[in-house]
């Protein structure tokens, strides 16, 4: 799992590659945390390279929607294969992500 993080001042973009599965739930964890920091900018998570996510990679995106939300940014999961939106309308999840 690779994840790439890109700030500008309206949005912090992170772009995810390869299986946030249990294993690698750890270090993803620790990329992800500059999107714990949003302070109002849009939180962009481009998922065209998540090829599976397990159920901690689940848990890191609703801590990350939580916090976003406290501090008033948007999340919107971007290039969501189909694999990846199947698990995520599975567990309820398709509900409560903004999509592009």
């Amino acid at each position: 799992m690779t994840i790439e993080i890109q700030q500008s001042e309206k949005q912090i973009l992170a772009i995810l590659n390869g299986e946030l599965d249990t294993a690698a739930s750890a270090d993803a964890e620790v990329s992800l945390q500059p999107l714990l920091d949003s302070k109002g900018r849009d939180v962009v998570i481009d998922c065209s390279g998540l090829e599976y996510i397990a159920s901690s990679g689940l848990r890191l995106l609703l801590g990350i929607l939580k916090k976003a939300k406290s501090v008033g940014s948007r999340v919107i999961l971007k290039n969501v294969n189909e694999v990846v939106k199947d698990v995520l309308e599975l567990t309820g999840f398709i509900s409560i992500f903004e999509f592009e």
